[in-house]
């Protein structure tokens, strides 16, 4: 600053523009620097908004979670005629195929969960934790019969369970 004889050890940036161009001041003259600067300073509302909604991702690109990858993965642009997406995403714990009808097996297990084949372990897993929820014997002030219904479930969800991770644990072995 003009006069000062202070040595200029604090830095500031000399515009919005360039915040990697600096004036030194002394403590006392940065102080006031600063109180007096406005990095919004001639901005409009608008455009106040999008330089606050560009500070929030550190001024790199973002757009919504999911919104880009989506489009590369859709039936019509990813054909697959011997099947082998489909047996990736089964080795890694994902769909079982789609098949007329449920493994013997599984249709009373899948019946007793209230699920419909084909099925895959996320929403098996998600299920069960809502029947569980709602049939625990706490939930039901230790009603004999949502004991017995809470059993079921368990044993379902087990049946379910071994058999959607046996033909992953075969992939990976």
């Amino acid at each position: 600053m003009p006069g000062c004889t202070a040595q200029g050890e604090y830095r500031a940036p000399k515009s919005r523009s360039n915040l990697a161009e600096y004036w030194w001041f002394c403590l006392e003259h940065v102080r006031a620097y600063n109180a007096g600067w406005d990095y919004y300073k001639g901005m409009s509302p608008g455009e106040i908004e999008v330089e606050l909604r560009r500070d929030s991702a550190w001024q790199r690109p973002s757009w919504p979670l999911g919104s880009l990858g989506a489009s590369a993965w859709e039936d019509a642009l990813a054909r697959d005629p011997l099947g082998l997406l489909e047996a990736g995403r089964l080795r890694r714990g994902g769909a079982v195929p789609a098949a007329d009808q449920a493994p013997a097996e599984l249709r009373e297990p899948l019946a007793t969960l209230g699920l419909s084949w084909p099925v895959t372990i996320a929403m098996v897993k998600s299920r069960y934790k809502e029947l569980a929820k709602r049939h625990h014997p706490d939930a039901n002030a230790g009603d004999p019969a949502a004991e017995e219904r809470i059993k079921t479930i368990n044993l379902a969800y087990a049946a379910v369970r071994s058999r959607l991770a046996a033909p992953a644990a075969a992939a990976v072995g």
